[in-house]
């Protein structure tokens, strides 16, 4: 790992980021509709994606201390493996058990690939020069993951507008091009991720699953003695349950509004590339908006600003005036991503990098889990309108959860305000933060050399398994 420099370092990381996200922007404007096309109700559809929340809230925890304690590259394989296997079987799931359990597996997927990336990259880098900016190569993640998104999504629309293949239908063909594109991801990952572990075989698995609680247990102490990092992890509630709204609900509220949701799948291929290149333009935001505002402010104020752009889906009629909204959504959530995880990066440092991404995801899923559930059960009791802007609102009122950060900055004024500069910091990446760890006597953590701040890690995506924060 430290043959290499830390420039070859970051290209490789980039480049498995932008792999890895690929295939979800193929699923992310035919999922809700695929399931919808077999036979599911947007009811079903909630519940069966509580599948993936239940099973991320029972593994995100041992599996981040297991990363920690194992090594990050078998994790990430293991992990990739099955998501392959979990779009295979949705290639052919008809049933609401059978989607069921594509949404369970998806649900160990997400838990397994929650942070280990992240966390190889910093520690690898530090490796290489203890002084490198590692929040650079964090940066250009956002920028990655929404070339990624953004081309998987035009490629889905372009595969959903050739119509159907043989036996395969229009609907179903991107999860099929999304399987293949996950097989060349672990090839790569198999190639490219280069980590020297202390030990391996079988001795150091039995070592790894007994050490992995501790870990866990470093992660949540220090969340019980840092008030910031418990505000902040708590913003993961709300981001999560409003999150189904743009990330499931909108191409039911297009196809509602154009009546034909071939049509409106189709479309939300090209405005889905919009949209994720509008969450790299919001990403490139956030020097500009540390300079300005300092992290905190501005962290709550796209709070805000993402409620409002959810309550114009749900309340503007056209799809044009639907679909606007729709990107200044990405933008700010582009603007937000990088402001939060920097935050959170910020408080703590060490062995544990992986197991704080895994608590900050673990509040995330079973909120978007909920959100789900209810929000799609509301939309079928009232209108998909009426959910969204439930859901606009939810996520607007975690902004004053960022108080106590902000509150942390004031008490430290020659702390620097602005980190390096760079653009970017996607879902589930740190970006910039200007805030530096706070002291235990001000409800902080003491955090020493070995446990010191942590990164933030995958917000929650319920449907479909995109980044979201993710």
């Amino acid at each position: 790992m430290t043959a290499l420099s830390v420039r070859q370092i970051r290209i490789r990381y980039l480049t498995l980021y932008g792999l890895r996200w690929l295939p979800s922007g193929l699923l992310m404007p035919v999922m809700v509709l695929l399931m919808q096309e077999r036979g599911l109700t947007l009811s079903q559809i909630g519940l069966v994606a509580t599948a993936q929340g239940l099973v991320v809230l029972a593994l995100e925890l041992p599996t981040g201390g297991f990363a920690d304690a194992l090594g990050r590259k078998p994790v990430l394989v293991a992990a990739w493996a099955i998501g392959l296997g979990s779009l295979a079987l949705m290639a052919v799931a008809d049933s609401f058990w059978m989607f069921f359990l594509v949404w369970a597996l998806q649900g160990v997927y997400r838990a397994l690939d929650s942070g280990p990336m992240e966390s190889w990259y910093v520690d690898a880098t530090l490796a290489a020069d203890p002084k490198a900016e590692y929040e650079r190569g964090l940066g250009w993640a956002g920028t990655v993951i929404g070339v990624a998104i953004g081309a998987g999504a035009l490629l889905s629309g372009g595969l959903v507008a050739l119509g159907p293949v043989g036996p395969v239908s229009a609907l179903a063909l991107p999860v099929i091009v999304a399987a293949v594109l996950q097989a060349v991801s672990i090839v790569a990952l198999l190639a490219l991720m280069a980590e020297r572990r202390p030990a391996s075989g079988p001795a150091a698995l039995r070592a790894s699953v007994v050490d992995a609680p501790r870990m866990v247990g470093q992660a949540v102490g220090l969340l019980r003695r840092n008030r910031v990092l418990a505000a902040l992890v708590a913003v993961e509630l709300f981001w999560g349950f409003g999150m189904v709204t743009f990330e499931s609900l909108l191409p039911v509220r297009l196809a509602e509004v154009l009546d034909d949701p071939a049509r409106a799948a189709a479309l939300l291929g090209p405005a889905g590339t919009a949209a994720w290149l509008a969450n790299a333009a919001g990403a490139a935001l956030t020097p500009f908006l540390l300079r300005r505002l300092g992290a905190a402010p501005a962290a709550a104020l796209m709070r805000i600003l993402q409620g409002v752009t959810v309550v114009g889906m749900g309340l503007l009629a056209g799809p044009v005036g639907i679909l606007i909204a729709y990107l200044a959504c990405y933008t700010v959530h582009g603007a937000s991503n990088p402001l939060h995880m920097g935050l959170l990066h910020r408080q703590v440092d060490g062995p544990y990098r992986t197991s704080v991404l895994s608590l900050n995801s673990m509040a995330g899923q079973p909120a978007g889990a909920l959100g789900a559930v209810t929000l799609t059960a509301l939309a079928d009791a009232t209108s998909v309108s009426t959910a969204m802007i439930v859901g606009g609102v939810v996520l607007a009122v975690a902004a004053p959860l960022y108080l106590p950060a902000w509150r942390a900055a004031r008490r430290t004024p020659s702390a620097p305000e602005v980190a390096p500069e760079v653009a970017g910091g996607g879902p589930g990446h740190a970006g910039l933060a200007s805030e530096p760890p706070v002291d235990a006597a001000d409800g902080g953590a003491a955090v020493g050399a070995d446990a010191a701040a942590v990164t933030g890690g995958p917000g929650p995506v319920v449907v479909p398994a995109s980044p979201g924060r993710d």
